[in-house]
């Protein structure tokens, strides 16, 4: 089985051709070059490249060329505005894209909180019609996704990050998985599924993390493998951990089987997101 991470980043420096929108506590660029060089070293054979907001907004221009350039490794997601009139002319376009296997709704402040919102709504049906899941930066919103995944029981929702905010720097919150129930409550729902990612982040203890396994086992258990996906958020992550920690804490531990981390560590991304990395 192959290992995929489930979502990182790559960016360039910010220079006028393709300039930041804003600053990301993080490297002073992440290139596609430097994502494959790291997923080389630990034997992570593809990943989810997901255009960062911050910097690009909603541009996917540079994923898309990380990807042209790393066909078999890497998969695009791209973050939608759910409060443009045309998002679903702009999804068309997106599902038509070569590597596309989802996009992304950053719900922030100024998106709606309402689950009978038009704008999301409308957003989550064009991405059923294109068979396209939808991933939710969704802090402090869950009980938000859980009307919406009710609403839209034919799209595949994809909980970001555990649900949870998750620090760019050291320390930890000192209640890091406070609001898990909130996260928990959407099990029922099985059109929704959670990325395991950043995990680390919010662990007090060092390498190699014992002490989220306790909150983790929680969502696996209520979750099931199936609809739980690993992955690092490289490079958000970057000043908490390096790659291989985030890899390694994952692939030695052994508080899961192997064939529970054969399907954490790529078996329900390929199911879910439809795909699979070659590097044909």
């Amino acid at each position: 089985m192959p290992t995929i991470d489930v979502q990182v980043h790559a960016y360039e420096r910010d220079h006028p051709a393709r300039p930041w929108a804003a600053v990301l506590e993080g490297p002073d660029e992440v290139t596609g070059d430097d994502m494959v060089a790291a997923m080389d070293a630990v034997g992570v054979d593809g990943a989810l490249l997901v255009s960062p907001y911050t910097m690009y907004q909603y541009d996917a221009s540079y994923a898309i060329d990380v990807h042209a350039a790393n066909p078999g490794r890497f998969a695009l997601i791209k973050p939608v505005d759910a409060a443009n009139l045309g998002v679903t002319e702009t999804i068309a376009d997106w599902a038509a894209v070569e590597g596309t296997v989802a996009i992304r709704i950053m719900m922030r402040e100024e998106l709606s909180n309402d689950p009978d919102d038009p704008g999301i709504n409308r957003v989550l049906d064009a991405a059923a019609r294109h068979g396209l899941p939808v991933n939710l930066l969704a802090w402090n919103r869950l009980e938000q996704v859980a009307g919406l995944a009710a609403r839209n029981p034919n799209t595949r929702l994809i909980i970001d990050h555990l649900g949870l905010q998750q620090p760019f720097v050291p320390p930890a919150p000192p209640e890091p998985f406070a609001d898990l129930p909130r996260l928990l409550n959407l099990a029922p729902y099985d059109n929704v599924a959670v990325k395991i990612t950043g995990a680390c982040t919010l662990s007090h203890e060092a390498f190699p993390y014992n002490d989220i396994w306790e909150p983790l086992c929680r969502i696996f258990d209520a979750f099931g493998f199936d609809r739980c996906m690993w992955g690092t958020d490289w490079t958000r992550a970057a000043k908490l951990l390096t790659y291989a920690q985030g890899v390694d804490s994952f692939r030695l531990t052994d508080r899961i089987s192997d064939s529970d981390r054969a399907a954490l560590m790529g078996g329900s991304l390929e199911r879910i997101y439809d795909w699979s990395p070659s590097k044909a």
